[in-house]
C-alpha cells in the first residue's frame, strides 16, 4: 500500500451544495434561507443577545458578582470542636466512627476536622482527618495524643 492509494471510505466526503445556481440544482431561489426576515438577509445579524422581542435568556438570570463558583474539588469536613470532646471519659479514643455513633457529625461520610474551642480536661486518643494547632496543643498539654489519618 501507498499513500497515492489511500482513498476515504464510502460516503465519508460529500461534495458542498452550491446554493442559489437555480431551481434546478435543488437550493435556488431563496437558497435555504425561507423568505424575507432578518435571517435571510446577507450577514445574518442574530446574536444569542436577541429573542424577537422577548426578554433575553441571560437577563432572567440574577445579577451577581463573582458568588456564582464554587470550587468543584473542594473538601467539606465534618467541625468537632474540644468542648463537645469533653462528654468523652478519659483514654477514650476518638474516631469518625466513634463521632458518628455519638451522632456529633452531620454528613458521616465526609473527613473530621477538630478545632480548638473550648478546654479538655482528660486525656484522649484522637484519629481524626484533620486537626487545629491550638487544637493538638490543648490535647497534648492535657495528656493526650493526637494522630492524623
Amino acid at each position: 500500500m501507498k499513500i497515492n492509494d489511500l482513498v476515504p471510505n464510502k460516503g465519508a466526503k460529500h461534495p458542498r451544495k452550491r446554493v442559489g445556481h437555480g431551481i434546478s440544482a435543488g437550493q435556488g431561489k431563496t437558497a435555504g434561507r425561507g423568505t424575507k426576515g432578518q435571517a435571510s438577509r446577507a450577514g445574518k445579524p442574530v446574536r444569542p443577545y436577541l429573542q424577537g422581542g422577548n426578554l433575553p435568556f441571560f437577563r432572567h438570570l440574577p445579577f451577581k458578582r463573582g458568588q456564582g463558583f464554587t470550587p468543584p474539588f473542594q473538601v467539606e469536613y465534618n467541625e468537632v470542636n474540644l468542648d463537645q470532646l469533653s462528654a468523652f471519659p478519659a483514654n477514650s479514643e476518638i474516631t469518625p466512627e466513634l463521632l458518628t455513633e455519638a451522632a456529633m457529625l452531620s454528613k458521616p461520610q465526609n473527613p473530621v476536622v477538630i478545632l480548638g474551642r473550648g478546654e479538655v480536661t482528660v486525656p484522649l486518643v484522637v484519629r481524626v482527618h484533620r486537626i487545629s494547632k491550638g487544637a493538638r496543643s490543648k490535647i497534648e498539654a492535657a495528656g493526650g495524643k493526637v494522630e492524623t489519618l
